[in-house]
């Protein structure tokens, strides 16, 4: 289906409970370089003293892969993040990686899709084995619910909330000559 033919949702229940609450974050590094293998655990060290010191909240996990595992055709090992630090932690990935590749992808119901159509990736790409993963899944892959963050935690900004923070945004944008003006509400 092309894009255009495709409907964007914008009704704004439906947006805000289809948004993403968790992510990987995959450091990839050629398993026989070990100059990259150095790279990789440095910065994985680097992510776990930040976590410790309140830059971001975000979890690798205690296994590294020294050998293609799942769909991942390179050495590697995950870092899972919550919404709540997103952006923190991949500005800093992006800033700090070196010569790694990093895949990102959401954490939904779709694993295969999360990992293929929703896939960012910092870096050059690798090739991925999708047929390793489930097509769907009944539950939302929730991690680490002990943080209460990502989709354990409770909603900061009901619908009302939301509405008025959009008409305020609108109206102190009125004035900036640059801003797009969003369409009148149906």
């Amino acid at each position: 289906m092309s894009t255009s033919a495709t409907r964007i949702p914008t009704e704004l229940q439906r947006v805000v409970e289809s948004e993403v609450k968790e992510w990987h974050f995959h450091i990839y590094f050629h398993q026989n370089n070990a100059d990259e293998h150095a790279a990789a655990l440095k910065l994985r060290d680097a992510v776990l003293r930040l976590r410790r010191d309140g830059a971001f909240v975000a979890v690798p996990l205690f296994r590294v892969n020294t050998s293609p595992i799942g769909p991942h055709p390179a050495g590697s090992y995950e870092i899972w993040v919550p919404q709540e630090t997103f952006s923190s932690v991949f500005s800093y990935l992006c800033m700090n990686r070196g010569s790694l590749s990093v895949l990102v992808h959401p954490l939904t119901r779709e694993q295969r899709k999360d990992h293929d159509a929703r896939v960012a990736w910092i870096g050059p790409s690798f090739p991925l084995d999708l047929s390793t993963l489930p097509i769907r899944s009944d539950e939302i892959p929730l991690q680490y619910p002990s943080l209460k963050l990502g989709y354990s935690a409770k909603p900061q900004l009901s619908l009302e909330m939301r509405l008025k923070l959009g008409s305020n945004v609108e109206h102190i944008l009125a004035s900036e000559k640059e801003a797009a003006r969003a369409p009148p509400r149906d």
